[in-house]
């Protein structure tokens, strides 16, 4: 059995190893479906639970075109600005609620996908994850902060001490993803008042 110290390296060593998908790893050319499932599966496999869990199915695809927080494809095919969309539905999947990722990406959609006159996707998304690094370092900074505190708890239990500061420990994260999940959720309902989805506008595309 590992001791706590072990696990939190185990941790930092996966968090070194992993990366986002740079966009010169994503096909120039339009991808069909099992194309767009088998780049995810090989360019998102070190985040996945366990080996037997997908990255990404037909069947989550086809929900999340169903549900609005995809634009369709075109002629069974999809862009890069798909994929780029779909990395961004990746991360954000596990924390919030259908209505709520529509919510948060209707105006860049609208604004921004197959957009080549403006600000396009892919600016957008290499600008948000050029600060991967930085977020990185906090994040091994905090949970360091973290580990050390829950070390300093139930110092005099001669029973299940690892367990008990464990338990602290993964109550401190839980704590903190909690606290970000609801100020992820109230920033989207300001997004909502503020940028509509108009619903109709997609009905006639």
């Amino acid at each position: 059995m590992k001791n706590n110290s072990e696990r939190l390296s185990d941790i930092l060593s996966w968090l070194d190893s992993i990366s986002y998908i740079k966009t010169e790893k994503i096909p120039e050319v339009d991808l069909y479906m099992d194309q767009v499932t088998s780049f995810m599966e090989e360019h998102l496999k070190k985040t996945k639970r366990s080996p037997e869990d997908k990255a990404l199915t037909k069947t989550m695809i086809n929900n999340y075109a169903k549900n609005n927080l995809l634009p369709p494809p075109v002629k069974k095919k999809y862009s890069r600005e798909h994929m780029l969309l779909l990395v961004f539905i990746y991360y954000f999947k596990n924390m919030l609620s259908f209505h709520d990722i529509e919510a948060l990406f209707a105006p860049i959609t609208e604004g921004h996908f197959m957009d080549a006159s403006g600000l396009s996707l892919q600016d957008i998304y290499e600008e948000v994850f050029s600060m991967e690094y930085e977020q990185m370092k906090r994040l091994k900074e905090d949970l360091l902060r973290k580990f050390h505190a829950s070390e300093e708890s139930f110092t005099d239990q001669k029973e299940d001490k690892d367990y008990l500061q464990l338990f602290t420990f993964i109550c401190a994260l839980g704590f903190d993803v909690f606290l970000k999940k609801q100020a992820m959720e109230m920033l989207i309902d300001q997004i909502r008042e503020d940028y509509p989805v108009d619903h109709s506008k997609k009905k006639k595309s």
